[in-house]
């Protein structure tokens, strides 16, 4: 089971990127073939998700191998590809672990030939993507389980088949639970500022056929009070030790919503998204974007060019008001503490 299209690939040094700043009115494909245009389309969001960023890491280190001549040290010349690549999105912790796995690479080849060098750098970033596309559908079958069939619910942000390799975390839920003959309907949140649930979500769950509703993001807690929205799910870029979620920016709110209801806060989380290194939430860095995505519209005006900004890009979940989380080895429940080092420890030993 495939989505309809292709957000990241890469052959013969090319790394090809679905440009998701231009969805949904245009689908234009993106090529990179260096180290720097990986990195500024990972900042610049032409790609986007924690799970996809950590592919693109994977490919701009395979890249990166390319670039090194016989004049420049290998080892030196990744390292620096390391630290530009890491300095793009500081919260999603998908692109520390790929940048990592990668690393474990350079280190092993580092006295091979060139061609050598460049076909494991090559190799390993294809694991990481192949390896994503099978843990989006084992997070889509354990969500299925859990949704009722015929169930209103409730997305924020992208946590499709654009945010990843596969067919998403929290959007393949409704995928597989399509596959499965469940029908789910999908209501979007628009995700100000960058409009993600408008742009994406919308434009990928309409395009494979799977029922969705857009709705303002200031709208959300009304439909849920009025007992609209059976359940949430949502993706993350980074879950800690104790259960608490960084989420796009608005996740919190809808969270607080949710349990005021008593309705399911659901998490999809891939392995590779959970960083036990971290105790709580209150540690995780939260990237600041530019004032002008507040200020603007995608270039339109909509306030005063002058007036300061805070433009948080993610905001953290407490665990508390976590129902599970949602990963290719199982549903984690309270506490979090115990249930997602078991998981880790399940994903380590195969």
């Amino acid at each position: 089971m495939k989505a309809s299209f292709t957000t990241i690939g890469y052959e013969n040094g090319v790394v090809t990127m679905l440009d998701q700043t231009r969805l949904p009115l245009e689908e234009v494909n993106r090529e990179y073939r260096t180290v720097e245009g990986v990195a500024d389309a990972i900042r610049d969001m032409i790609i986007r998700g924690a799970p996809a960023i950590g592919i693109a890491a994977g490919y701009g280190m395979a890249v990166a191998a390319r670039q090194v001549d016989a004049s420049t040290s290998f080892l030196a010349f990744m390292e620096e590809a390391k630290t530009l690549l890491g300095g793009t999105r500081p919260t999603a912790v998908n692109l520390f672990w790929a940048l990592e796995r990668m690393m474990k690479v350079v280190l092993e080849v580092q006295d091979a030939s060139h061609d050598e060098r460049v076909e494991a750098m090559e190799k390993e970033a294809h694991k990481i993507l192949e390896e994503d596309e099978w843990v989006c559908y084992q997070i889509g079958a354990h969500g299925a389980e859990l949704m009722t069939d015929g169930a209103t619910v409730m997305t924020h942000c992208n946590a499709g088949a654009l945010a990843t390799g596969g067919l998403g975390t929290a959007l393949s839920v409704f995928r597989v639970a399509k596959e499965k003959g469940k029908s789910l309907n999908v209501v979007s949140n628009e995700t100000r500022p960058f409009l993600q649930g408008a742009r994406l979500t919308t434009w990928e769950l309409m395009r494979d056929g799977i029922p969705v509703t857009l709705v303002a993001d200031n709208a959300a807690a009304s439909l849920i009070r009025r007992g609209l929205i059976d359940a949430v799910i949502v993706g993350t870029d980074r879950t800690v030790a104790n259960g608490d979620v960084a989420n796009k920016i608005g996740t919190y709110g809808v969270a607080l919503a949710a349990h005021e209801k008593g309705i399911p806060f659901y998490v999809a989380a891939p392995t590779s998204t959970i960083d036990l290194s971290i105790s709580s939430g209150d540690e995780i860095e939260i990237e600041e974007r530019s004032g002008d995505e507040v200020r603007t519209v995608f270039g339109v005006p909509t306030a005063p060019p002058n007036v300061p900004v805070m433009n948080p890009a993610f905001d953290v979940t407490p665990a508390r008001y976590v129902t599970g989380i949602i990963t290719e080895y199982g549903v984690a429940k309270a506490p979090y503490n115990e249930s997602l080092s078991a998981i880790m420890a399940q994903g380590e030993n195969g």
